[in-house]
């Protein structure tokens, strides 16, 4: 139920936006970085190692909201394929930490840039005003996504 000054059709054109806004950058960038053919769960999982450096598998699932084995699968997988460095941890031998290979971060890096680069672009086709609306909505969209995040981790009773 939506109420206290937000409305249900202000809640859907906001997820309308993100949807938007997430399909078309994924699909502009992939012409520039050619692995971004990966699933999504795993370039975001590059995304939060870069953030994150030696988060073990159990972390990085809490944090992503993934399933333990998923991630552990994720990992394998990008493991294979040269993006990660798996290190078992001094304190515990069955556990591991995660880390971006050189070529994970170059990758990575390249990634940044192409989103970079077509964000810019696009907020430079807008006029003065707008390119001001959206810099200074920045800072409550981070706290939007946080509450989200903090929401998304608790259990739906506790809502």
């Amino acid at each position: 139920m939506v109420t206290d000054g937000a409305s249900a059709q202000d809640a859907w054109a906001l997820t309308d936006v993100i949807t938007r806004l997430r399909r078309s950058l994924r699909s502009s960038v992939r012409s520039d970085v050619p692995w971004e053919s990966l699933p999504m769960a795993q370039v975001e999982l590059l995304q939060r190692l870069a953030e994150e450096p030696g988060l073990g598998v159990s972390e990085l699932a809490e944090r992503q909201r993934l399933a333990r084995n998923t991630v552990s699968n994720l990992a394998q997988q990008m493991v294979a394929a040269g993006l990660l460095e798996r290190r078992g941890r001094d304190d515990d031998r069955r556990a591991v930490t995660l880390t971006l290979t050189d070529f994970g971060r170059e990758q990575h890096a390249a990634w940044r840039r192409a989103n970079e680069d077509r964000v810019h672009d696009a907020l430079q086709d807008l006029g003065d005003e707008e390119r001001a609306a959206i810099t200074s909505a920045l800072p409550a969209l981070r706290l939007f996504a946080a509450r989200l995040e903090s929401r998304a981790a608790q259990p739906v009773q506790e809502r």
